[in-house]
Parts: C-alpha cells; sequence; structure tokens
C-alpha cells in the first residue's frame, strides 16, 4: 500500500483503488498499526472514482524532521574523497565508511522539503550542484519503521568539497529536498535487489542515467535508525535518507530547467524540477 499526502488529506493506493483515510497526517504516521488500519479500510471505505491529480499530490510529510546518512556505498566514499582532496580531507571519508558509527546529519525541515512535482532549489554560490537519489526510511516516534519512500539530497559538492565543515551549507537551504510521491508501507524490509535509478533530463533530452541497488549500502538499515535514535527523539517521527551510490561524472552540475526523476519501483516514481 501507498499512502499519500495530498491538498484534500492523506489517501491510500491499493492495487490500483484509492480509498481517503480519515486522520491528521502526524496521527497516522505515528500510529503502531498503521498497515493494519489502512488494510481495514479497505472494507469499510469506498473507492475514489479517480485517483488524485498529480497537482494535488504534497510532499509526505507533516511536522517530520528529514534527516540523512552520508557516505553508505563505497561510489559515495570515492567521490567525496576526490572532491575533498585539495582541502585536505580526503582520508576522511575513507575512515567514515569503514567506520562503526555512521555520518548522520540533519537534512531538512518540513517546510523546506520539496513533494513530487514540485520544483527544487539550486543554491546560488554553488557551482556544482548535483541530485543524490536515495532510498528514504519513514521512522514514527517510537523509532519503528513506518515503510518506505524516494528522496532526493540535493548536494552542492564543491561547497563541501572546499571544507567539510561546510556541510551544513552544502546540503541544507531552501528546497533542498525532495520527497514523495507517497510512503510504501510497510515494516518488512525491501529486497536488496531492489534497484533506484536516476535520470537527469535537459530540454527533454535525458543527459545522464545511473542506477544502483539497496544492497550496496554497506551498513544496516536498522543500524542507521539506531544510531539516529540515540540520544534524540523525534516527537512527529522522521525520515532518514540512507545514501547515494549514484554521482554524475566529473563535475556535472545541474541546470535550472532541469528535470529530475528518481524511481523506486515499489514506490514509484519522484519528479522535480530544479528552479
Amino acid at each position: 500500500m501507498i499512502l499519500y499526502r495530498t491538498a484534500a488529506g492523506a489517501v491510500m493506493e491499493d492495487d490500483g483503488e484509492y480509498r481517503s483515510v480519515p486522520g491528521h497526517w502526524d496521527d497516522l504516521f505515528n500510529r503502531d498499526d498503521l498497515g493494519g488500519f489502512l488494510r481495514g479500510l479497505r472494507r469499510r471505505v469506498t473507492p475514489l472514482r479517480r485517483a488524485p491529480e498529480a497537482a494535488d499530490i504534497l510532499a509526505p510529510i507533516g511536522s517530520q524532521e528529514v534527516w540523512a546518512a552520508g557516505v553508505t556505498y563505497a561510489r559515495s566514499r570515492t567521490a567525496r574523497m576526490s572532491e575533498s582532496k585539495q582541502a585536505g580531507g580526503s582520508d576522511f571519508y575513507d575512515r567514515i565508511y569503514h567506520a562503526a558509527r555512521p555520518e548522520l546529519f540533519f537534512k531538512a525541515s518540513p517546510h523546506r522539503t520539496i513533494g513530487h512535482g514540485g520544483i527544487m532549489h539550486l543554491r546560488r554560490d554553488s557551482r556544482w550542484i548535483v541530485p543524490e537519489p536515495e532510498l528514504t526510511l519513514a521512522i514514527s516516534r517510537r523509532g519503528r519503521l513506518v515503510g518506505y519512500t524516494i528522496g532526493n539530497d540535493l548536494s552542492c559538492r564543491d561547497l563541501e568539497g572546499e571544507n567539510p565543515l561546510y556541510l551544513p551549507q552544502a546540503k541544507t537551504f531552501t528546497g533542498c529536498a525532495g520527497l514523495g510521491p507517497g510512503i510504501l508501507v510497510t515494516r518488512r524490509p525491501l529486497p536488496r535487489t531492489t534497484a533506484i535509478a536516476l535520470d537527469i533530463r535537459r530540454r527533454g533530452r535525458s543527459v545522464f542515467c545511473g542506477s544502483t541497488r539497496v544492497a550496496q549500502i554497506r551498513k544496516p538499515l536498522g543500524e542507521l535508525v539506531d544510531y539516529l535514535f540515540r540520544d534524540n527523539t523525534f516527537p512527529s517521527g522522521c525520515f532518514l535518507m540512507t545514501g547515494t551510490g549514484i554521482v554524475p561524472p566529473g563535475r556535472f552540475c545541474l541546470q535550472q530547467g532541469d528535470q529530475v526523476r528518481i524511481t523506486i519501483a515499489a514506490i514509484g516514481t519522484l519528479v522535480n524540477r530544479m528552479g
């Protein structure tokens, strides 16, 4: 089942049928029995006559924070080491890749998060910005997995490469996070063969495609969640982006008007334009 947040309220999709879901988003997000509750609606709630319009689908976030894990893929480790070499920080990323403690950082508040079909923001003082397509965990206030969505951890590689201490500026700014289109509600682990695919289109033409698989994530997802919740609380729950294994080559940089498409088949495709 996929749970969407729309302008008219929450909507669930199950086997091609759509139903309205009663309740406030934050309350739904933190229900211990969310999956069972949604399955029960199949018997009690009449399907909608039509699917929600794409323009009505909002980012699947209420009061939740968005966090992210860094350097969880070998490809990300290599890219980070290369971009920070001149600054003398290259071995930081090799060390964090092999360390027991993961790199975890705050990514976005709800007002900095853009949903499916929305326009993400290219930071004006950066000249090397890339999308980072990421499997993203939806986690309740109790630290329990709600399900999965798709994340775009828009990143300024030149700022982070200049000095690792610039990470907050490289990662957190207006329109820096994409989430959606909805949440795949399940507590089951996704198959390790699950593919994450990226397609960047410019003036209607694909200029970069890449893909990776969940199996390439070095650290167990449950371990990332455990570290995130150590001595930390999330009253409304949170999202955790789990890192990227797809890095465009060389100095490839997003441009205004580019369309970024991230697909995880079980969840859907998150589409955003850059502005």
